[in-house]
């Protein structure tokens, strides 16, 4: 099946030499899939559950501080154990989905780990049970335990929406064979798509590179076989989500949460308010940011109307650049180098050290990521490099999650976990620094014009489409708990939020109702999107506190990535003078944006 190889790796580049491109050396996790250290691991993990849960199951309230933080650090172990092997297992799969073997290896590993840790489900639900006054009383006591307690809290606040031991113990057990599965199916349809472009075949990352190619006549081709595709395949894509809002509807309502989004809400410690208070805020500026630069945008590519196909193009005046690894590699180390070399050396080892996957290739995942695996080896970024500026600025932002994660790690494996609402900053904060240096080095007013619609469209895309998303999933949950819902139903609530999101510059072509049918965040992370929103806004904040304070900004920056999952947003944020709950903090991050388009509106002048 890999006899079509090259000719995926070259169309997908477009036939550009990009340089070395690097792969990743798992072996920093196990040698191999059957290695001795592999199996220790897997047999280690098994007898640690089995004597953890002998030991302590129906004890937790009758222990005292000394032997609860025994307990937490024994736990915490065998979450590195079960983190280790999952991390190995995902990441060897997601290079090449579509095989087989690589496929039943990471089921099987699932299937194990669950069994290992089914004894391991009364944990959670005991220590909720431990009255509030003994479990201040234990915190105080102790402050080696009283350090967990960030991540203890984060775990009571499930209290409420918990179930009995025997039902969170079959919810358990069968996790195998209800989300993990639909996930991976999901995972495996999307890498298995084949697209035929101009008579040639490319995979899902191929065809939509073609959306911001310069030529409009292939990128509209690339987005009408987009729709080909997508609507081929339609079905499944609505069974997958039908079934797995289904589930979660089910949960959720047997746990008691009052709404679809708040599982995710208490996950991510953040108060519901205070992303209602985002989307309100972003959905208000839609004129004021999208409506009014795609109109702009519009003008420039000298159309009265654009397609879906032009929401991505480049600008007349932009060249076809490819920018090779090397030069990639140079931009993003210089411009952290830059801010602080501290951030350099910090992503330095991720090129030399086989930490980053780059190449486009069949059957490897789409997209790009962070992986932070756990906090005793180190963290994986995947792209799918092309070549494309943009790819460049996508180097940037896993960069910058991957140096968030190196320092994080410093927590330990129970408290290096950022909420998603804080995961996204060293990300964007990685893309704005490359930004600015680029801008600041840019060579005349059409690179800088260049630079400026780029970087507005990524904020766009960041800002405006992830609450778009958002909305469109919170339509889903509550119209699935109505009823099922068949592709139809699903693709009128996708273009229910486009033409609001996007403006009325838009024309939506026959078939564009079928992509939400690709977003991968709907089906793994439900409400994940928001996330971005929520870092790009904390972002513009935090870099506008940056140019007002300067040296004296990066320490306490260092410190809250440091901080991992530790402390709520509210704390982190407090150094800088910024507080997500105040309505105003989310419109001085869109103030950005608009004083860029304002930037751009008067370079027409």
């Amino acid at each position: 099946m890999f006899t079509k190889q090259p000719l995926w790796d070259a169309n997908a580049n477009g036939g550009a030499d990009l340089g070395d491109l690097p792969e990743w050396d798992l072996t920093d996790l196990y040698p191999a899939a059957d290695s001795a250290e592999f199996k220790r691991d897997m047999d280690w993990l098994e007898q640690a559950c089995a004597s953890f849960a002998a030991d302590y199951e129906g004890k937790l309230a009758d222990l005292g501080s000394s032997d609860l933080l025994e307990a937490i650090l024994r736990y915490e172990r065998i979450d590195t154990v079960a983190g280790r092997i999952m991390s190995y297992a995902g990441l060897r799969y997601y290079q090449l989905t579509t095989d087989a073997d690589r496929a039943k290896f990471m089921s099987d590993c699932q299937d194990k780990i669950t069994t290992y840790t089914t004894p391991l489900v009364f944990w959670s639900l005991e220590f909720n049970r431990i009255d509030n006054d003994r479990y201040a009383q234990l915190m105080s006591e102790n402050e080696q335990l009283a350090r967990y307690r960030p991540v203890l809290d984060r775990m009571r606040a499930m209290k409420p929406y918990q179930l009995s031991d025997e039902l969170e113990k079959f919810l358990h057990d069968n996790s195998v064979v209800g989300s993990t599965a639909w996930n991976k199916l999901f995972d495996e349809t999307i890498a298995g798509l084949t697209f035929t472009v101009d008579g040639t075949e490319h995979n899902i990352e191929g065809t939509l590179n073609f959306l911001s190619e310069q030529d409009r006549s292939k990128r509209e081709a690339a987005a009408r076989e987009l729709a080909r595709v997508f609507g081929a395949n339609i079905k499944t894509f609505a069974r997958v989500h039908n079934t797995l809002a289904k589930e979660k509807e089910v949960e959720d309502r047997w746990r008691g949460f009052e709404t679809p989004q708040m599982a995710r809400h208490l996950s991510n410690h953040v108060e519901a308010e205070v992303v209602e208070a985002l989307r309100n805020a972003v959905v208000d500026a839609y004129p004021r940011l999208s409506h009014r630069y795609y109109k702009l945008k519009a003008k420039w590519l000298g159309l009265d109307t654009m397609q879906v196909w032009d929401r991505n193009a480049p600008l007349p005046i932009e060249t076809d650049r490819i920018v090779d690894w090397p030069e990639a590699e140079k931009i993003v180390m210089d411009a952290y180098g830059d801010f602080d070399p501290r951030m350099a050396d910090l992503a330095k080892p991720f090129f030399e050290k086989g930490w980053i996957d780059a190449p486009v290739k069949p059957g490897k995942a789409p997209g790009a990521f962070a992986h932070p695996t756990v906090t005793t080896v180190h963290p994986y970024v995947m792209l799918n490099y092309l070549g494309k500026p943009r790819d460049v600025m996508t180097l940037a932002h896993e960069l910058g999650h991957g140096v968030h994660q190196v320092l994080a790690a410093e927590q330990g494996e129970m408290l290096s976990s950022t909420p998603l609402t804080l995961a996204e900053t060293a990300s964007v904060f990685g893309e704005m620094l490359t930004f600015r240096a680029l801008l600041k080095n840019a060579k005349s007013e059409t690179e800088k014009k260049v630079l400026l619609a780029g970087k507005v469209e990524d904020m766009i895309n960041t800002v405006v489409r992830q609450i778009a998303f958002y909305d469109f999933e919170c339509k889903l949950h509550a119209a699935r708990a109505q009823g099922e819902l068949t592709p139809d139903d699903i693709n009128n609530l996708w273009m229910s939020v486009q033409g609001e999101s996007l403006g009325d510059v838009f024309e939506f072509m026959p078939g564009y109702e079928t992509f939400w049918a690709y977003i991968p965040h709907f089906v793994h992370s439900p409400f994940y999107v928001y996330a971005y929103a929520f870092g790009d806004g904390l972002v513009n904040a935090l870099y506008a506190v940056y140019e007002q304070s300067g040296e004296e900004f990066k320490d306490k920056y260092f410190a809250m990535l440091k901080a991992g999952g530790s402390k709520h947003h509210k704390d982190l944020l407090e150094p800088f003078g910024l507080d997500a709950s105040d309505p105003a903090f989310w419109s001085k991050g869109l103030s950005m944006i608009e004083g860029m388009i304002d930037e751009l509106e008067a370079m027409e002048n």
